[in-house]
């Protein structure tokens, strides 16, 4: 019997090389896309006291806040989400759980008190950001609470301005936080900014709660001052992430339609029509400043790409390499029959 000619295997080889790379990749980038993240400025009540310390915060609201929810919803500070929202943020956030996104984890950012901690706020053109930690395309609409708002009530949609008094889609990221301009409207005294984050390449969406404090009329009595907001740092958010259970692998929680509430409540339950969006659109956020950083699909750095890429081709040079071997086996064998 005449033995299979060395170029037929070699041909095997190629053709199972070729087969092998798209499974490769497929394989490598089948990881779940995600975002997070949270208001900067002004600063989102989940992040005033995320920075405050969830184990012993300093100002009364946000003690409260533990007290009602525990200390975790302060540690899962970038996950205020609901994953199949799909722009119905008023038909699935109840009255009363706007800040909170009607999920009972963080509960306690829904406490109505006019004490949250605060950031100065004057009336036309601020500079926002908006801290990501894992990027995405998507819009942001900021509205903020009517004249007569009372913080002492629970926030509820008819407490905001019908429409956002800022609008931006996939606005520039710089140094980790999409920065964006929106023009304020004239306020005074205490008022509530709400911001949503709904992304394109997915129905997922965020929402946070910023309280401000805006200067009052000429000769009006002096209010007792607020507790000043600030926002996380960079060392404070890479202390605290050791006990996030915000994995970037997936979203969810513990009571939103549409999410997996095994498994600690992370990981998003979406549809396959959102899985095609996300294969459709893409998402590559542009990214500025002095970090350099180039942001890949799902919120990681410019190795991303390459490895998986690099990855794929060592597995299929490993696959021909194998079929060749195993064909010259065969061969001699054939041949020592023979």
């Amino acid at each position: 019997m005449t033995a299979r000619p060395r170029t037929a295997c070699r041909r095997t080889a190629q053709i199972a090389a070729l087969g092998i790379v798209p499974l490769a990749l497929t394989a490598l980038s089948a990881a779940p896309a995600v975002a997070h993240g949270s208001m900067q400025n002004p600063v989102s009540r989940v992040s005033a006291c995320f920075a405050e310390g969830p184990e012993s915060p300093d100002s009364a609201a946000c003690k409260a806040a533990v007290a009602a929810g525990g200390t975790q919803a302060l540690y899962d500070w970038n996950e205020v989400n609901i994953a199949d929202a799909a722009g119905r943020h008023k038909q699935i956030i109840p009255d009363g759980k706007l800040c909170s996104a009607g999920r009972d984890k963080y509960k306690g950012l829904d406490l109505p008190r006019a004490d949250w901690p605060a950031t100065a706020m004057k009336a036309g053109t601020h500079t926002f950001t908006y801290r990501a930690t894992a990027p995405h395309k998507g819009s942001f609409e900021l509205y903020i609470t009517k004249d007569g708002y009372q913080p002492t009530k629970r926030l509820a949609w008819s407490d905001l301005e019908a429409k956002p008094f800022a609008k931006v889609t996939d606005p520039t990221l710089k140094n980790g936080s999409y920065v964006f301009k929106g023009k304020v409207p004239k306020k005074s005294g205490r008022h509530l900014i709400y911001s949503i984050w709904q992304r394109s390449d997915s129905p997922e969406a965020f929402y946070t709660c910023s309280d401000v404090t805006f200067g009052g009329a000429a000769g009006a009595p002096k209010k007792a001052s607020a507790p000043k907001a600030a926002a996380p740092d960079d060392a404070q958010i890479a202390a605290g992430a050791g006990k996030s259970t915000v994995d970037h692998h997936g979203h969810g929680g513990d009571g939103p339609k549409g999410t997996d509430t095994k498994n600690g409540g992370n990981v998003e339950v979406k549809s396959a029509e959102a899985k095609g969006a996300e294969a459709k659109n893409g998402n590559a956020p542009t990214a500025t400043g002095d970090s350099g950083e180039h942001l890949a699909q799902t919120g990681g750095d410019s190795n991303t790409t390459t490895l998986a890429i690099g990855g794929a081709a060592v597995l299929a040079t490993g696959a021909a390499v194998l079929f060749t071997v195993n064909g010259r086996r065969r061969a001699a064998a054939q041949r020592a029959r023979d």
